[in-house]
C-alpha cells in the first residue's frame, strides 16, 4: 500500500471517529483486554497527534480511538520543541506512522495567555513565547483575536514540523508522511481540518 493510501486511510479513520463522537455513537474500538494484549508485544499507531495539555481535549476520545492507535505528544498550546520533534522522528521513522495531525482548539488557555500578555512567571515564558510568532500573525486579521492566533499557531507548528531537518523536512518532501492542521471546537466537538 501506497504512503498516500495509508495516510488517506488513516485521516479517514479521524474523521470518522470524530463524526461517532458529534453524534455520541462512539464505539470505543480497541480497547478491551484483546487489544491491551496485543499492544503489549508493539505499538502500530496510525497517527501522531500534537495536541494541547487541556484537559478537555484528550485525542483518544475525540478521534473515538483506543490503545494503540494514536501516537499522541500533548503540551500546552500544542506547541513542537526539540524533544517533541524527536518524538514524532520516532513515531514516523520507527513506528512507521505516516499522518502528523497538529491538533488546535477553541478557548485554549495558552494562546489567550500570550494573547492577554503580562508577565509570565517560570517556564511558562517558554510556552508564551513559542505562540508569539502566531499572535503577531494574527494581529490586524478580521474576527477574533484569540481565534486567530489559535488558527496561525496551528500552521506554525505545521510549517515547524514539515521544515524539521534533517528527517521530518525530507520524508514530507519525498510525500511519505503529511502534516495537517485541525480545530477542535470545544462547543459542538466537531474537529476542522485546516
Amino acid at each position: 500500500m501506497s504512503a498516500k493510501s495509508n495516510i488517506d486511510k488513516a485521516l479517514q479513520k479521524l474523521i470518522d471517529g470524530n463524526k461517532r463522537y458529534v453524534s455520541a455513537r462512539q464505539i470505543h474500538p480497541n480497547q478491551g483486554k484483546e487489544r491491551r494484549a496485543e499492544v503489549s508485544k508493539g505499538q502500530n499507531p496510525f497517527a501522531v497527534v500534537v495536541g494541547c495539555s487541556d484537559s478537555r481535549v484528550p485525542p483518544e476520545i475525540i478521534f473515538d480511538q483506543g490503545l494503540g492507535d494514536l501516537f499522541t505528544i500533548r503540551v500546552a498550546g500544542n506547541i513542537v520543541d526539540d524533544v517533541a520533534l524527536g518524538s514524532i522522528e520516532y513515531a514516523v521513522g520507527h513506528l512507521g506512522t505516516k499522518l502528523i495531525i497538529v491538533l488546535g482548539h477553541g478557548k485554549c488557555g495558552a494562546v489567550s495567555a500570550t494573547v492577554q500578555g503580562g508577565e509570565a512567571h517560570g517556564h511558562i515564558g517558554s510556552i508564551v513565547n513559542a505562540i508569539l510568532p502566531a499572535l503577531e500573525q494574527a494581529k490586524g486579521r478580521s474576527g477574533d483575536l484569540i481565534e486567530n492566533t489559535i488558527r496561525a499557531n496551528v500552521k506554525l507548528v505545521v510549517s515547524q514540523i514539515q521544515s524539521s531537518k534533517p528527517i521530518l523536512a525530507s520524508l514530507v518532501q519525498e510525500s511519505k508522511i503529511q502534516v495537517i492542521g485541525a480545530y477542535y471546537n470545544m462547543d459542538n466537538g466537531v474537529v476542522d481540518f485546516i
